[in-house]
């Protein structure tokens, strides 16, 4: 029998970050093979920066609506409007159409697209990686085929990561479920350039709960890391209060977001992880598709070096750069859902933060531009000072906002 065919890089889950490392390895010359489940889309708000827009060269039909504002919804039900100044802008995509546009965009850059199911990581007689999997095609028959190298960007629960980096553990996750909706017609509490965040703990918590427009739908979610809180009635219950409940429902989706970056994404010989498998969503926000593509760029990058040297340290370099480059504001944000989803207490004193120019000023550029903002110092420290004062006890909610 024929020996299993041999690729430079299978990758394995077609999501943002595996179809990047795809497309990128493709186009460096590289036999890629990338293999991916048929028919899922993730549950996800569908927010895009014009960072990843820019950095990754997306079209502008992708983008299905621009959202310029926030409001921002207290356990009380006060609200607080953080509009975007000058001409900047949240994109938003729909997550089946963008993805499977990034997936084609790897075919067209070379990459090989198959569908199947992983099923698991083995070796050779060589110590080459062999990678098995079943398609619906063939029967379900198991597929193998060789690797001298495997991204793993098969989401939060990876079983690449689990069978070929058990070095990696485990993240801590907040279980996300949404409902996409036709977009209501002459709704007077519905703004279609406008993102609703609630931080209430009736509908989240420990998170919170989201309408974020999508052009002609709407995505309706919540998320917890509570396992007996019901995501499903929280967002039922918000559909009613916001008179959503009448709209069509167009599908329903489910699945756990991971927390915390892990400390380990390669196995020191031929695999690295991306995306959700190496736990890069923002703590706090739970936004994941930019830091999800940068994490299967580095991934390639990553590979590239292996390939070019035969170097397997050259793998350790993803999460070396992702960390130097995002790593402050991950540990920011962990801070901040921590102590401020707290309570409804801790939520209403947050939300009246919000009401500060230079809290949404910074927010936006930070958010925009995926960096932290340093050009601003006595803003951070006016921000700083009022935090502590808010997290002594200062000042009263809705009264804060007003110092200065």
């Amino acid at each position: 029998m024929s020996a299993p065919e041999l690729f430079d890089v299978v990758v394995i889950g077609g999501g943002p970050s595996g179809a990047t490392a795809a497309d990128d390895l493709a186009r460096a010359g590289r036999k890629v093979l990338l293999l991916d489940k048929a028919g899922r889309i993730k549950p996800c708000g569908g927010a895009v920066p014009p960072r990843l827009i820019r950095d990754f060269e997306i079209p502008d039909h992708l983008i299905v609506a621009r959202v310029r504002s926030a409001r921002i919804v207290a356990p009380s039900e006060r609200s607080v409007d953080m509009p975007i100044e000058g001409n900047g802008y949240v994109g938003m995509v729909d997550r089946d159409v963008f993805d499977e546009w990034l997936r084609e965009r790897a075919r067209a850059s070379g990459a090989e697209r198959r569908t199947g199911q992983f099923e698991s990581f083995e070796r050779d007689a060589e110590g080459t990686a062999v990678i098995a999997y079943s398609t619906r095609e063939n029967g379900g028959e198991t597929v193998r085929v060789r690797a001298r190298s495997v991204v793993g960007a098969d989401g939060a629960n990876s079983a690449v990561a689990k069978q070929a980096v058990p070095k990696a553990g485990r993240a801590p996750f907040v279980f996300a479920y949404h409902e996409i909706v036709k977009a209501p017609e002459n709704m007077p509490n519905y703004d279609a350039d406008r993102c609703d965040v609630y931080y209430q703990g009736s509908l989240s918590p420990d998170f919170y709960a989201w309408i974020f427009p999508h052009g002609d739908k709407v995505s309706i979610g919540t998320g917890s890391a509570n396992k007996g809180f019901s995501l499903r009635g929280a967002v039922g219950d918000l559909r009613r209060a916001t008179g959503l409940d009448g709209m069509e429902t167009i599908r329903r989706e489910g699945a756990p977001i991971p927390m915390r970056p892990l400390k380990v994404w390669d196995n020191q010989k031929d695999v690295v992880l991306a995306g959700d498998a190496a736990g890069v969503v923002a703590p706090a926000s739970g936004e994941g598709i930019y830091y999800a593509m940068l994490g299967g760029r580095l991934a390639a990058d990553a590979v590239e070096g292996l390939l070019a040297t035969g170097h397997a340290t050259e793998l350790a370099t993803a999460r070396k750069r992702f960390m130097a480059e995002h790593g402050r504001v991950f540990w920011a944000l962990g801070l901040l859902q921590r102590f401020w989803y707290g309570s409804d207490k801790r939520r209403e004193r947050f939300v009246s933060l919000c009401r500060d120019p230079d809290v949404q000023r910074i927010t936006w550029e930070s958010y925009m531009n995926k960096a932290l903002v340093r050009s601003k110092p006595m803003a951070h420290l006016r921000i700083i000072m009022k935090d502590l004062a808010d997290l002594l006890g200062f000042l009263t909610p809705w009264k804060k906002a007003g110092a200065r």
